[in-house]
């Protein structure tokens, strides 16, 4: 759609901000008369002064254009529903700056943004949808192992197999763990995958010991810096090893008891040493120079009378024994099994998922039950308690649905056979859905690689159509990098799948996907579609309408950016560009999983689709969460900010934040800090993590993704962009 001319001038800087996806019209001016006008002005090149602002980033004069309008395609940092201010460039002209768009009525649709309304005069705030593609998809896998022979030092080797059986659970920081004779410990940890962060299984030599525990993170809530990769560590009391899958619904409760009852110091925003610092205070309450079974499991039912969420952990006692210990409600999974050695003995594993067992040759699976906890001596049989009494029986539905690998069983469900049920219920929902001639239509069914494939296939199945991979996955993306100047960010939908077009040409094809989050994926995935040449798409989903924010360790996404949460399925239909939206019921989706269950009357936590969560949840902590979320934004949008100044490429928000930093408003929006109060007068914080530590953090020089764990010698913190 042509962009239609207006009369506000807004100030504008180099390639890299702006609204993503839109396509406006820009007139270059001679910079050198701006003057600040007023909103009425018509006029494109009168005035006297250029604005303080413009001169403080100016680079380089513009040249002469001729008042000639060029197409722009510009992108942004901005998030759904989030108001961006409205600073926009030409990308690849060689240009600094910018000083008048012609932009778009309220309402006017531009490459699939909506422009939703414009406030402010000259510096005007733009509130757009959708400005964000792709779903941000959040999970943890954790894993701890003790070998019977103490003297083969073999525990990293193992756990380290282990962790590319759970790589789908977390692709952003990994770590292991371990402790070798005399109770010493050993850590490895860092952003990335498995064979990143330890080279390739380079590093495992360095790791020594019979006994260890794993972990591998998408964060959940927080930032994604190397110091909350974990496991997490502290010396006192008895030195634990900590690993977590889950969130805490009640943290500030916590920061507040081990600041000012326990003297705790909370290093990270993160849930998992949040909950590590608990129970080392529970622990210390023993007094004892050593504790033993009966201790621990004292401690921990302390631990769950102050603790509120989702949860499953590992942890590990130097010199000791390993512990795992899950939930009231069952709601995160962890399960343990057995091998025997040749000449006698035991090794023991605990994992988030049995593949990670069955792929080492661990039997006797079992699924530790919610309140659950497991203590593993280093010369002893498992010894099992439950430290809370069960509150249910409630596993998360989304390890169903999407996070966990189809030859798991969670709970005594098979993932797999969970998915075949989906599909044949999707299936008949379509046939209740759709008119008798537009099932006739279809063509085809495809799948949306790869989690889908299953549930794709049984709805072809039942519905007696061709079932065909029509999306080629590209396996080897995992990130998208934005550079400064970049003309626009290639599509991550489009680098992950390519569509083939024998199978999608002049066909109707029902497109099957797991679930609809922001809706983006699904409508850049309908677009590919239509591309190759699909006449008309209907588009089902195996999960119900995701409506509401998972507080339990999978951070979804805000519920103002689902797509489900503010439209009915028409209007979700017309959005992605779907002829139709088939949503799966969410009585269908827990039967599914429920006829296969080993219990009666079996009931999951389903709060993403119905809002009703398992455990109680104070209205206060959905703030909470946004702030959080808004935590990891700030830091992200910091790093930017210094990046453009250091190439030269800043506008006045851009140099604001790299000298100011920035701050979380309540709402959970990120803005510029209000420069540094040198008078020393610092209000109270709690764990440093008021006024002080940001001073202090920005006074560094060094952004926190940068920082070092202060626990351990870590070493895959040193030298990460220098080593081979």
């Amino acid at each position: 759609m042509a962009a239609k001319r207006t009369s506000d001038i807004i100030p504008l800087c180099h390639s890299g901000i702006g609204i993503e996806g839109v396509r406006i019209w820009v007139e270059p001016v001679d910079v050198t008369q701006h003057s600040g006008r007023d909103s009425n002005s018509e006029s494109s090149g009168e005035g006297g002064e250029r604005s303080p602002a413009l001169r403080k980033f100016l680079a380089k004069p513009l040249g002469d254009f001729g008042g000639i309008r060029i197409a722009a395609e510009v992108s942004c940092f901005g998030k759904t529903g989030v108001e961006m201010e409205a600073l926009c460039a030409v990308s690849g002209a060689g240009l600094s700056v910018l000083d008048m768009v012609k932009s778009v009525d309220k309402g006017c649709v531009m490459d699939g943004v909506k422009v939703v309304s414009k406030e402010g005069g000259r510096s005007g705030v733009w509130k757009a949808e959708e400005c964000l593609p792709g779903a941000v998809v959040i999970m943890c896998g954790i894993l701890a192992l003790i070998h019977a022979n103490h003297s083969e030092n073999s525990a990293a080797s193992e756990l380290h197999e282990a962790l590319y059986h759970l790589q789908h659970r977390g692709q952003d920081a990994c770590g292991l763990a371990t402790c070798a004779t005399g109770g010493k410990i050993y850590q490895c940890k860092g952003q990335g995958l498995a064979a990143k962060v330890f080279r390739d299984g380079s590093r495992i030599a360095d790791l020594p010991g019979y006994m260890g525990i794993g972990h591998l993170r998408y964060p959940t809530a927080g930032t994604s810096a190397n110091s909350e990769a974990q496991p997490f560590y502290v010396n006192a009391p008895y030195g634990i090893c900590f690993a977590h899958n889950g969130n805490l619904i009640n943290a500030t409760e916590l920061k507040e008891f081990l600041d000012y009852k326990a003297h705790r110091h909370i290093n990270t925003e993160s849930d998992s040493e949040l909950m590590l610092n608990i129970f080392a205070n529970e622990l210390n309450e023993t007094g004892k120079a050593r504790v033993n079974e009966k201790d621990i499991f004292a401690a921990l039912s302390r631990v769950y009378e102050r603790c509120v969420g989702g949860w499953a952990c590992t942890a590990m006692l130097a010199g000791f024994c390993l512990l795992g210990f899950r939930d009231a409600y069952g709601i995160r999974p962890l399960v343990i099994g057995q091998r025997e050695v040749e000449g006698g003995g035991t090794d023991w594993m605990l994992a988030s998922e049995s593949v990670a067992l069955d792929q080492r040759g661990y039997t006797n699976v079992r699924d530790i039950l919610p309140g659950q906890a497991v203590i593993v001596p280093k010369d002893g049989e498992p010894v099992f308690a439950q430290v809370q009494e069960q509150k249910g029986y409630t596993p998360d539905i989304f390890e169903y649905v999407y996070f966990a690998r189809p030859d798991s069983i969670i709970d005594g469900i098979s993932v797999q056979e969970s998915r075949e049920r989906m599909g044949y219920k999707l299936a008949n929902t379509i046939v209740n859905r759709l008119t008798a001639e537009e099932l006739k239509e279809i063509d085809v069914v495809i799948p949306i690689p790869e989690t889908a494939n299953t549930s794709a296939f049984c709805v072809a199945e039942r519905l007696k159509k061709p079932y065909a991979q029509g999306f080629v996955k590209n396996r080897y993306v995992f990130r998208t990098f934005i550079m400064p100047g970049q003309k626009m960010r290639e599509s991550a939908v489009r680098r992950k799948l390519n569509p083939m077009q024998v199978k999608f040409e002049n066909r109707c094809v029902l497109l099957v996907d797991d679930s609809i989050v922001r809706g983006t994926t699904s409508r850049e995935i309908i677009t590919m579609a239509i591309e190759k040449g699909a006449r008309k798409v209907f588009f089902a989903t195996a999960a119900s309408r995701i409506t509401h924010c998972h507080i339990y360790g999978i951070d979804l996404a805000s519920p103002s950016e689902l797509i489900a949460h503010h439209r009915d399925e028409q209007s979700i239909a017309d959005h992605i560009g779907a002829a139709k939206v088939i949503y799966q019921t969410l009585d269908d989706l827990k039967a599914a999983c429920a006829e296969l269950s080993p219990r009666q009357n079996q009931e999951f936590e389903v709060g993403v689709f119905c809002g009703q969560y398992v455990t109680p949840v104070q209205p206060a902590y959905f703030e909470h969460l946004e702030r959080v979320r808004g935590e990891s934004k700030r830091l992200k949008t910091v790093e930017k900010a210094r990046h453009a100044v250091a190439n030269g490429v800043a506008g006045e928000k851009e140099y604001q934040l790299a000298i100011n930093g920035a701050e979380v408003s309540r709402d959970g929006k990120v803005v510029p800090s209000a420069p540094q109060d040198t008078t020393g007068n610092f209000a109270v914080t709690i764990n440093g993590n008021g006024k002080r530590s940001r001073d202090e953090e920005r006074a560094s020089g060094k952004p926190p993704s940068q920082t070092m764990d202060i626990s351990l010698h870590n070493v895959a913190d040193y030298g990460q962009e220098t080593h081979d």
